[in-house]
């Protein structure tokens, strides 16, 4: 009798596990089909808006329309897109004097190349935004400047960008420390116009650039004007994240130096620099791959081993050692240039002007106004009055009629 009832159990057991197993089969067949929107949908690529509107910081010049400086969401859009630049077929070259936005080609013709190890793309136009708060302009001067030269620049361009323009200076200054607050940054350095002096500045540019988490490092020097306007458009082309050094060389053929390697010996290298005269400007993607030479005290060891002056040291880091490619603009302007020469109607398009020194006064842009040489002998007040005709100080007449 018990061995019956272990069988017939068995035998319920065996047809309960058959009957669940014929539910799991036709489970599946009473669901109704899949609609199209419950299905996974594909990621869309997020686009940053474009330029557009305008802030505090919207920047304009008479007859130009703004420059937008709204800022992007530059991570998101980079890791949704996996890419931040689109690739531009063309860029504007050489037009004369002032007249080109910014070439790839070198004086002598020969197009160069847009990165090196892992360099960006030439003629790479950003789609990320850019604002004025996301540049370091980093001004250097001496002590024995900080009237004759520094006033007229606080007066000028500098009050347009407080907050965004850093004095690097070899003493203290009470009136200047007052104007400018913690923007004013006492090196330490010689005051003595000598390489070690010059690089040793630039050695603290580059760690302070590096703090700040800016976009783009620009360093001028304390006899440049910059027009705010055109700088924005200029780095607006390019991306931060991007390997790109934007300046004017002084030369017309790449300078030749010998690189000590070791104690026994040297061998020489060539490679293109832009002169600080004229102003340059780094990207932070490329300026983070300078570390090894550059931060912390580094960039004075690298100078002394080409023992070159600190504008040619930049462009031996990121030139030789780096292997990306100067880009070359007409935009920036030296004193060293014919600045007499740069065509009125493109005086207001360029990026950076200078002033003629104790041996030509007289080399400056030939643009008239409501000041005349006489009173605005550098004519940096001129350029800003008809840039920003709405200061107090600029004189209540046609901004642009001739002297």
């Amino acid at each position: 009798m018990h061995i019956a009832s272990v069988g017939v159990s068995k035998l319920c057991f065996l047809c309960s596990l058959a009957f669940c197993g014929l539910l799991l089969l036709l489970i599946p067949a009473f669901q109704p089909p899949s609609r199209l929107g419950d299905l996974p949908q594909p990621r869309p690529h997020a686009r940053p808006a474009r330029a557009g509107g305008g802030s505090a910081n919207t920047l304009r010049r008479p007859g130009a329309p703004a420059v937008s400086v709204h800022a992007g969401e530059t991570a998101l859009a980079t890791w949704l897109n996996g890419s931040t630049t689109e690739t531009e077929v063309t860029r504007s070259g050489d037009q004369g004097p002032g007249r080109g936005t910014d070439s790839r080609k070198s004086p002598e013709g020969g197009a160069l190349p847009g990165g090196g190890k892992g360099g960006g793309l030439a003629g790479s136009r950003s789609r990320d935004p850019l604002e004025l708060k996301d540049i370091f302009i980093a001004v250097k001067t001496t002590r024995k400047y900080h009237k004759s030269r520094l006033e007229l620049l606080f007066q000028t361009w500098v009050s347009r960008a407080k907050e965004q323009t850093y004095i690097f200076t070899d003493g203290e200054d009470k009136e200047l420390r007052r104007k400018a607050g913690a923007n004013i940054i006492n090196t330490n350095c010689s005051a003595a116009h000598t390489r070690q002096a010059l690089c040793c500045k630039m050695s603290v540019e580059y760690d302070k650039f590096i703090e700040s988490q800016k976009k783009w490092f620009c360093h001028m020097d304390d006899d440049n004007y910059v027009i705010l306007p055109s700088l924005l458009r200029l780095l607006a082309s390019y991306h931060h994240s991007q390997d790109v050094y934007l300046g004017r060389p002084s030369l017309d053929h790449p300078i030749e130096a010998a690189e000590r390697v070791k104690s026994d010996g040297s061998v020489s290298v060539k490679f293109w620099f832009a002169t600080g005269g004229a102003g340059f400007c780094i990207s932070r993607g490329l300026a983070l791959k300078m570390s090894p030479w550059a931060s912390l005290g580094n960039f004075i060891s690298t100078a002394e081993k080409i023992r070159l002056p600190d504008d040619c040291t930049i462009g031996y880091i990121i030139e030789a050692l780096l292997e990306v490619a100067l880009t070359h603009t007409h935009l920036f302007h030296s004193h060293l240039e014919s600045l007499q020469k740069l065509p009125t109607d493109t005086v207001l398009e360029q990026v950076t002007l200078s002033y003629g020194g104790f041996e030509n006064r007289r080399n400056v842009v030939s643009i008239g106004g409501g000041f005349s040489l006489v009173e605005d002998p550098s004519r940096f007040k001129t350029v800003h009055c008809l840039l920003y005709p709405d200061t107090d100080w600029c004189p209540r007449v046609n901004p642009r009629q001739k002297n």
